[in-house]
C-alpha cells in the first residue's frame, strides 16, 4: 500500500507544472528534427542576441519570449500558431520589429527559401 501511496504522490506532484500553467520554454531550449533553430550570439545581464534559422520546411516549435527586437535578415513564408490561432505571415528581408513578450507562439516555414533572423531579447524592465 505504501508504494501505492507514493506513486500516486509522484505522478500528481510531476503533474503540478502543466496545472499551474509552467512556462513555455525559450526559443534556446526547443529542436526540430534534432537540430536547435537559435543560436546564441551574445549574453549578459539586460540582453540576449540569438540567431534563429528556418530552412524551407522547417518548424520552430512552440516556445516562448521575453519582450524583443527582431530584424529579419532573409525573409520567406511562414505559419504562425500563437493563442489567438495560425496566420499565414510574410517575413521581409531587412525589416525589424518590436514585440511585446510573447507567452508562446511557433512558426512553420511554408516557403521555398530559407528564413533567417537576429532576436535581440530584453532581461529587464524598463523603469
Amino acid at each position: 500500500m505504501r508504494k501505492f501511496t507514493i506513486a500516486i504522490i509522484a505522478a500528481a506532484t510531476s503533474l503540478i507544472p502543466f496545472a499551474l500553467g509552467a512556462q513555455e520554454p525559450g526559443a534556446l531550449d526547443v529542436e526540430w528534427q534534432g537540430k536547435k533553430p537559435c543560436e546564441n550570439l551574445y549574453e549578459d545581464d539586460q540582453i540576449r542576441i540569438l540567431r534563429c534559422t528556418l530552412p524551407p520546411g522547417a518548424k520552430h516549435v512552440r516556445h516562448r519570449h521575453p519582450a524583443n527586437f527582431v530584424y529579419t535578415l532573409s525573409g520567406g513564408k511562414l505559419e504562425v500558431t500563437d493563442a489567438t490561432g495560425t496566420q499565414l505571415a510574410e517575413a521581409v528581408t531587412d525589416a525589424a520589429a518590436l514585440s511585446p513578450p510573447i507567452a508562446w507562439h511557433e512558426g512553420t516555414n511554408i516557403g521555398d527559401t530559407t528564413v533567417r533572423y537576429v532576436v535581440v531579447e530584453m532581461k529587464y524592465r524598463k523603469q
